[in-house]
């Protein structure tokens, strides 16, 4: 399975997030400052709200060498209009 990054405002995360998904505040991502330690072999799925944050991380991935990186698709924002169920807290 992918280690999934939520990359919003901690505010955010505690709000409603992927089930799952670990919070990594985005400008920590260049300093490779994860959290849980990510295999550059495993696949990873980055989301924020919209999509800059995101975007932003992912460039920032591949650059340090994850190869196996995806955008979530339409990112949290899409994630709630479909109603897909989520964790608080």
């Amino acid at each position: 399975a992918p280690m999934v990054l939520d990359l919003g405002s901690r505010w955010e995360f505690m709000r409603g997030h992927v089930p799952g998904a670990v919070h990594v505040p985005f400008w920590l991502v260049p300093a490779g400052a994860f959290g849980p330690r990510i295999s550059k072999g495993r696949p990873v799925v980055v989301y924020c709200g919209h999509g800059p944050r995101a975007w932003f991380a992912w460039v920032v991935l591949r650059l340090t060498g994850y190869r196996d990186v995806a955008l979530l698709k339409g990112h949290m924002s899409n994630w709630k209009r479909a109603g897909l169920r989520e964790e608080v807290g």
